[in-house]
This record gives C-alpha cells, sequence and structure tokens, in this order.
C-alpha cells in the first residue's frame, strides 16, 4: 500500500506542479506518513465515480487505501498527506 500511495501522489505532483517536489514519510508504531509538497497552488479534489474514465483516479485511489487524507495549502504550493495504518 506504501509504495502504491507513493507512487499515485508523487506521480501527481509530477504531472501537475512546475518545479521541485519534496517527499516526506514518517513511520510511527501505529501509520506511516506521507507527505508530498509541490509548488501548484491547486488544490486537487477527487473526481465523482466514472467507470468509463481512464486515468485520473490517484487521489481517489489513495482515499481507497489510506486511513485519512489531507491537502492543506502552503505558503507556496500545497501539501498533499496520506497516513496509511501499519
Amino acid at each position: 500500500m506504501a509504495q502504491l500511495v507513493v507512487s499515485e501522489l508523487v506521480t501527481n505532483a509530477h504531472k501537475y506542479a512546475p518545479g521541485p517536489i519534496l517527499l516526506t514519510l514518517i513511520l510511527d508504531s501505529e501509520f506511516l506518513e506521507v507527505a508530498v509538497w509541490d509548488s501548484d497552488p491547486v488544490l486537487p479534489e477527487a473526481s465523482t465515480v466514472d467507470p468509463l474514465r481512464v486515468g485520473r483516479q490517484g487521489l481517489e485511489i489513495v482515499q481507497a487505501v489510506a486511513h485519512d487524507l489531507t491537502v492543506r495549502p502552503e505558503p507556496v504550493g500545497k501539501c498533499v498527506t496520506a497516513r496509511i495504518r501499519v
């Protein structure tokens, strides 16, 4: 699950944000926290379910497998954080 979440969040940041990306992983006894910062100020939103849509399902996948998902604006860009129960 961790590889999937990292892959989806980093891919989204790389695809939609200009400039650098910062990946932070924090592990404690209960959760792995995966945080991805990028320079794009636009906050992502999960799309409605559409079985005919090809692609653009990364955020929905992360929401489905993560314990929780937060998106917060930063002074520059945004940070998307998913916590996965270990």
